[in-house]
């Protein structure tokens, strides 16, 4: 369960005991949207930041992994060449029918609803322009719904204790819709706002405060 830092601080964000908060994020990336739409926006981020051990990684590889695999694929040319070499490849997955994926047709990706200039939309357009962290924090209080955010790159959902709102809606605004008894590690809701919008969030942290939650909105 979040630790007292992070509840004392909803408390005080709220101004009232929440009733129920998770931290989420957005699963998938957010989807590309209209050059115009984008601007009007602000042009604002549309990718969380990167830590630092990715970038040591990508340097790791470019000079250490792809260096050795060129040396092992040189030594490969001087080696004889085995027998039977290419044999069954006519009946490889070459010829193996293409199979459609259903979220090709999905612009949105299940991310959101898909329009732009609504709710939903106009939320994914400035999500990561108030914090490069993915992590946000979902709060219900007793009449709306408040989203917030730590602005640091890093976070511990346990610790946190400097997030702040970033987004708020009253109930005649937003629904939150979710299901208790979702798998660990798969469970989602959605936020569906009155528009007719909607975005769906996911990889829930603490699961003490996400069964909790979603049973608070499953009831």
């Amino acid at each position: 369960m979040a630790k007292r830092a992070v509840h004392r601080r909803a408390r005080k964000v709220l101004g009232e005991e929440p009733v129920a908060l998770v931290w989420c994020e957005i699963r998938k990336p957010i989807p590309t949207p209209p050059e115009d739409v984008h601007r009007a926006a602000g042009k604002g981020r549309l990718k969380p930041g990167r830590h630092w051990l990715l970038y040591v990684g990508a340097v790791v590889f470019f000079f250490v992994v792809i260096p050795m695999m060129l040396i092992d694929k040189v030594d490969g040319l001087f080696d004889p060449p085995s027998r039977g070499r290419g044999r069954g490849r006519a009946g490889g997955r070459r010829n193996e029918p293409r199979r459609d994926d259903p979220r090709r047709d999905d612009p949105a990706n299940g991310v959101f609803d898909g329009d732009w200039n609504l709710t939903a939309g106009q939320l994914l357009l400035r999500w990561y322009g108030h914090s490069p962290n993915p992590k946000r924090l979902v709060m219900l209080a007793r009449d709306r719904v408040c989203i917030a955010t730590s602005p640091r790159r890093r976070l511990s959902p346990t610790k946190a204790g400097d997030f702040q709102a970033v987004s708020e809606f009253s109930f005649d605004e937003v629904r939150v819709e979710g299901e208790a008894g979702q798998p660990r590690g798969f469970a989602t809701f959605r936020l569906c706002f009155a528009d007719g919008s909607w975005l769906e969030l996911g990889r829930l942290d603490e699961a003490e405060d996400a069964d909790h939650f979603l049973r608070t909105v499953g009831g």
